[in-house]
């Protein structure tokens, strides 16, 4: 698992709040750290959302705009803060690493499928951007809607596989195939 895995499924947003020093009322209602807030507006529990600026996330999200780190410093911050363990990756070594026959037929077909799967990814990422501002609550005392906790819970992870994508080498992009194929096959039904 992953350092960004490993926190979200460990620590929650209004955990990384509370220890990090904001006062947090029992209904999880916060002053927002990201505008002037004199009364409590942001709603903490696995997630977090302020009501008056909007600011939203999740615990990494929190963390990264609370302290300006990147998310990968964020993540590493709360297991460092919080004593999540988790798999170190580290970049496979390029002398090791066996040489990979290809044929045009296997390059094609890569083609394709890398397309189909981008393709997905940017349907899903619409349909959460909608959801998320769509079904947002309008009160903080309103429930959330499982559509607007699904687009909170899953935009940033659907943006960080499209980058991936689109802007790393073959070989990490054939690695995330491999890996989150089901995955993106799975958003392709939520559509």
């Amino acid at each position: 698992m992953n350092v960004f895995e490993a926190v979200k499924n460990t620590v929650t947003a209004r955990q990384a709040a509370e220890l990090y020093g904001l006062k947090v009322t029992r209904k999880g209602m916060a002053c927002c750290p990201f505008h002037r807030d004199r009364h409590p507006s942001m709603k903490l529990d696995q997630r977090f959302h302020c009501f008056g600026c909007q600011a939203d996330g999740d615990v990494i999200d929190f963390t990264a705009a609370y302290f300006g780190l990147s998310a990968r410093q964020a993540a590493e911050k709360l297991a460092r803060d919080f004593g999540v363990r988790y798999e170190v990756q580290r970049p496979p070594d390029r002398g090791k690493c066996k040489r990979i026959v290809t044929t045009a037929s296997l390059e094609q077909n890569y083609g394709k499928l890398e397309r189909i799967c981008f393709s997905i990814l940017g349907q899903y990422r619409e349909q959460l951007r909608f959801w998320k501002e769509h079904y947002a609550p309008k009160r903080p005392d309103e429930e959330w809607d499982s559509r607007f906790c699904e687009a909170l819970d899953r935009l940033s992870r659907v943006e960080y596989l499209m980058d991936v994508l689109l802007y790393s080498p073959l070989e990490e992009r054939v690695e995330l195939l491999l890996s989150a194929g089901k995955e993106i096959a799975g958003y392709a039904g939520r559509l």
